[in-house]
C-alpha cells in the first residue's frame, strides 16, 4: 500500500471525486479537511468513501475534553481511518478523543502546524524552537495513549527515535522538482526525504491536485519511494 494520502482540499465534491478516482491507483488514501468537511458534511465523507481508498478525516479538533470526544462519537459511522486532534489540546483531552475513536481508527495528535515558523510560535509565548516544542508535544501525546503524531518533515526523525512504534504522519512533503507550491508551508522535505526519517503516511496536495496529470504526478512520486 502506498504511503502517500492525498490531500483533496476543495470544497467542491465532484473535483475532489475525479482526482481521486484518477489517483485511485497511485496513492494510499485521502485526506480530507476542513475545507471539503465545512461544504459536503458527512454525508460528502460517506461519497469519497465508496471509491474504495481509506479515509483520512483531518479535522483538527480542539476543544475541551468532553465536546472532542462527544464530536468524535458523531464521527464514529464514517469510521475513519485516521482522525486528526490538537496535541496542545492537552492530556485529558487526547486521552478523551481516542476514548471515543473507533477500534481501527488512528487518532493523531497535531503538534505544530507546518505553516508555522519560530518567529510565530514566540508570538503566541511559546518557546520559539519548533523542535523543542513539537518534541514536548510528542511525549504529551505518546503518554496519553494516541497512535501518533503529525510534524514536518524536520522533526519526525527524532519523534520516530524517540517513539519507536509511533504512527508519524508528515504534510508539507514537495517532490524535489517541485516549483514554488509551498508559499504557506515553511518547513518542507520531499517525499523520500521523510520516509527515510521515520514518516509512516505522506501527505500530498497541491503537487498531485494541481497537476496537469495528477495521475502521472503520483505515479511519478511514487516512483521516488
Amino acid at each position: 500500500m502506498s504511503p502517500i494520502y492525498v490531500a483533496l482540499d476543495t470544497p467542491d465534491i465532484e473535483r475532489a471525486k475525479a482526482i481521486a478516482k484518477r489517483v485511485r491507483a497511485h496513492v494510499g488514501g485521502i485526506k480530507l479537511g476542513l475545507e471539503f468537511f465545512m461544504a459536503n458534511g458527512r454525508h460528502g465523507v460517506h461519497e469519497m468513501a465508496e471509491i474504495g481508498l481509506p479515509i483520512f478525516l483531518d479535522l483538527k479538533l480542539h476543544d475541551i475534553p468532553n465536546t472532542v470526544g462527544k464530536a468524535i462519537q458523531a464521527l464514529r459511522p464514517l469510521d475513519p481511518a485516521i482522525l486528526t486532534v490538537h496535541a496542545a489540546g492537552g492530556r485529558a483531552m487526547l486521552e478523551d478523543a481516542k476514548a471515543a475513536a473507533p477500534t481501527g481508527t488512528k487518532v493523531v495528535a497535531v503538534t505544530m502546524l507546518t505553516s508555522l515558523d519560530g518567529n510565530d510560535l514566540r508570538s503566541i509565548g511559546l518557546s520559539p524552537d519548533p523542535h523543542e516544542q513539537v518534541m514536548r508535544l510528542a511525549d504529551l501525546a505518546r503518554s496519553a495513549g494516541v497512535d501518533g503524531i503529525v510534524c514536518s518533515g524536520e522533526e519526525v526523525r527524532a519523534a520516530h527515535a524517540a517513539w519507536k512504534d509511533g504512527f508519524f504522519v508528515v504534510p508539507g512533503v514537495r517532490p524535489a522538482n517541485g516549483n514554488g507550491h509551498h508559499a504557506d508551508q515553511k518547513r518542507v522535505v520531499t517525499p523520500r526525504a521523510a520516509l527515510d526519517a521515520g514518516a509512516s503516511i505522506l501527505v500530498v496536495g497541491r503537487p498531485i491536485t494541481q497537476a496537469e496529470d495528477p495521475d502521472h504526478a503520483a505515479r511519478a512520486i511514487e516512483a521516488t519511494l
